[in-house]
């Protein structure tokens, strides 16, 4: 039976469920081991039919609540979220409705939650956890953020400022679905730089997913050189590799975008004989810092089979 398709609750920038629908239908059929070796919000990963997916982000914070989510029960996580919610009087317009806290829909509910907001961030960022568990926190704090982003400055330190939404009815069920789609599959997570994944584990019918930081876009995971050119040749160097063992892979990224040309890959692909699938670019959660959010870019997925 087809699988329905599970939206992450992790608004991750990138994510691909967008283009899930363009994706999937050219991965190969039979899959052992999946490999979403950037996983990010797992919107790849939770939606490949294989019998087994390892999910990969460097992202520690991301790791850490991942795995939470796939190691608790739904009911006592969804309790606990109520639970801080109360505590730093965030809003629930989905059960009081917009007027009870003085907002409306259009200008959202920042204005109400920004106090109970920044005591929860400075709660998080101090580690005072004693009381309610530390994951639950930075959920929260992610679904009250602006654009329901993840970012941390270079402390370590949750950094974004207060968002317009709260945690309404959709965001429930998105999270009981990822949460059931986690636990019924089987599935670990971990947390190391793609130069360190160890590629002897994989066979014959294994696929590697590679969805990386983009050289050429501009995102949270490209402020202060979070992806660097030596980055870029190290990850093409990888998937050579991979090729030479015969392991399959895909990779998406773009080859221009905005008037920039990621000129290394470029190269790259016209020195291989891999097969290059041009994607319809069209979903704006890349970057809510740009005005033209659906500017045309020409992504790509590479394929080595």
């Amino acid at each position: 039976m087809q699988m329905s398709l599970i939206a992450s609750p992790l608004n991750y920038t990138g994510g691909k469920f967008r283009l899930l629908s363009q994706i999937l239908p050219l991965f190969p059929k039979k899959i052992n081991t999946f490999v979403d070796l950037f996983c990010g919000g797992c919107n790849v990963g939770l939606n490949v039919k294989s019998k087994k997916t390892i999910y990969n982000d460097i992202n520690i914070n991301v790791y850490n609540l991942c795995n939470f989510f796939k190691n608790t029960d739904s009911k006592n996580i969804l309790k606990q979220i109520y639970k801080v919610i109360t505590k730093y009087k965030l809003s629930i317009a989905s059960k009081y409705g917009y007027e009870f806290y003085k907002c409306d829909s259009s200008k959202g509910l920042s204005e109400y939650n920004r106090s109970g907001f920044l005591k929860l961030r400075s709660d998080f960022n101090s580690k005072i956890n004693t009381t309610f568990d530390y994951y639950i926190m930075l959920y929260v704090m992610i679904v009250y953020a602006f654009n329901n982003q993840i970012r941390f400055n270079s402390n370590g330190e949750f950094n974004l400022p207060v968002g317009k939404r709260d945690f309404n009815i959709k965001m429930e069920q998105k999270l009981i679905k990822f949460i059931k789609r986690l636990h019924e599959q089987d599935c670990e997570f971990s947390c190391i730089d793609f130069r360190n994944f160890n590629i002897d584990i994989l066979k014959k019918d294994d696929f590697v997913y590679i969805d990386p930081p983009y050289l050429i876009t501009c995102a949270t995971y490209n402020e202060n050189g979070g992806w660097s050119q030596n980055d870029e040749k190290d990850l093409l160097d990888f998937l050579d590799i991979l090729d030479g063992k015969n392991i399959k892979f895909a990779l998406s990224n773009v080859l221009a975008s905005k008037g920039k040309t990621n000129e290394i890959l470029k190269f790259w692909l016209k020195n291989r004989a891999y097969k290059t699938h041009h994607l319809k670019y069209k979903y704006s959660n890349s970057n809510y810092q740009t005005k033209d959010k659906i500017s045309s870019s020409n992504e790509i997925l590479v394929t080595n089979y």
